[in-house]
């Protein structure tokens, strides 16, 4: 009987102890939150950052798992020096990240993000295509999908475009 009462005591103890731990960690995180708040009350330099964090904490939270589109093989013929007598060309697998609310939105603009990375991407000298990097095409194309949504005033229906495959001959 001395031991049943020993082990409830300790379980009750280990109890307490969890919903105590429990508060303190959200009393904490909530002390964080108040003092951004104040920070950017009081004009810090970094109040703008720090909301924009937080927004984009929200965003993500409230996001269902990404959904991933592609646009296949966009071939652009690059521009050619006039010393140059061959053609060069490059091919890009595309791969769009959007969410489950918005995935048809963005598969029926697949054929305008094909026509803007044609437009974009052709405007590339061989020379140039040659030393960029995936990531430098991935940021050229998204600012060119920006530029484009923000010219028609809509809304993108997608976060970014990645590069799936490149090659360049």
């Amino acid at each position: 009987m001395k031991n049943m009462k020993m082990i409830v005591a300790f379980a009750l103890v280990a109890v307490v102890g969890a919903a105590v731990a429990g508060g303190a960690v959200w009393y904490m995180s909530k002390g964080d939150e108040a003092a951004a708040e104040e920070h950017d009350a009081k004009g810090g330099k970094d109040g703008k950052e720090a909301k924009a964090k937080k927004a984009k904490k929200e965003e993500k939270k409230d996001e269902t798992p990404p959904k991933y589109l592609t646009v296949d093989k966009v071939i652009i013929m690059l521009k050619r020096v006039p010393t140059d007598t061959s053609a060069h060309y490059m091919s890009a697998d595309l791969v769009i990240t959007t969410n489950a609310k918005l995935e048809k939105e963005a598969k029926e603009h697949l054929p305008m993000l094909r026509s803007v990375a044609v437009r974009t991407l052709s405007n590339l000298p061989m020379a140039t295509a040659q030393v960029m990097t995936i990531d430098q095409f991935a940021n050229e194309l998204n600012k060119a999908f920006d530029e484009t949504y923000e010219q028609e005033g809509r809304e993108k229906p997608f976060s970014e475009v990645m590069i799936g495959k490149l090659i360049i001959e």
